[in-house]
């Protein structure tokens, strides 16, 4: 199963999220990507995403280039999860045939459909708050999906 993880820049939180899913998955069976939907080219993962991933999974994405959201992107997945519902109307409106496919991530795994911060800007602290929220959301997904697929 490949999903993918959609903000805005792919500078914070979808690579974040992409590191944490990678990470905690424990099986080939599934895998993430992570793409943005306004992406500067030649951008680099933000320094305090980068150090909170160091920090916390002992991974350096600081070198990870910012990847532009396509179409062919969002047909090579299975699923994809927005950080927002902005993000998850912006996609759903301008691709109406991956609808069944596009959900925010926090409406997903808890059927409330609240935004992940984006911490973009803000201090370390900041980052640490929307790692700490992403990791608790995706560990609820990986046992979602894991239990869908019947990897229990």
């Amino acid at each position: 199963m490949k999903v993918l993880f959609v903000c805005t820049g792919n500078t914070c939180r979808s690579c974040m999220a992409e590191a944490i899913f990678n990470t905690f998955s424990n099986t080939d069976n599934m895998i993430a990507y992570s793409a943005g939907i306004s992406v500067i080219p030649g951008s680099m993962t933000s320094f305090n995403s980068a150090q909170v991933v160091k920090k916390h999974l002992d991974l350096d994405i600081s070198k990870r280039k910012a990847i532009q959201l396509t179409e062919d992107i969002m047909k090579s997945v299975d699923l994809i999860f927005t950080m927002t519902k902005y993000i998850k109307n912006t996609l759903t409106h301008t691709f109406p045939e991956f609808e069944y496919k596009i959900f925010t991530l926090k409406g997903f795994v808890s059927h409330k459909d609240e935004d992940v911060v984006d911490p973009f800007g803000g201090n370390i602290t900041d980052y640490e708050f929307t790692y700490k929220d992403l990791k608790n959301s995706i560990f609820t997904l990986l046992n979602k999906l894991k239990e869908d697929i019947g990897i229990v």
